[in-house]
């Protein structure tokens, strides 16, 4: 299982476009990758640590705990990475 982590944070308009990013990527997907993924969404208002390490990138897109992307996310660069983690 893949796990893919969108910090965002209330009000954040990029956030809802790297959400609608995620989302697509998908999608767009075969079914034996995009079945292996789980995709969480974690407020960084919500912990401390979170935000001290990442308020002025978000969104941050994680991949199994990993920076992947920050600000603007790529739908190209996250389904080869997402193509990658399933082979």
């Amino acid at each position: 299982m893949t796990e893919v982590t969108l910090l965002t944070k209330p009000d954040c308009h990029l956030c809802g476009v790297a959400r609608e990013v995620i989302d697509v990527t998908l999608a767009d997907l075969p079914e034996s990758v995009a079945g292996s993924v789980e995709v969480t969404e974690t407020s960084i208002l919500d912990d401390d640590a979170l935000y001290e390490k990442w308020w002025e990138k978000i969104p941050v897109v994680l991949i199994d705990g990993e920076l992947h992307d920050h600000w603007r996310v790529s739908q190209d660069r996250l389904a080869a990475a997402l193509r990658g983690k399933a082979s």
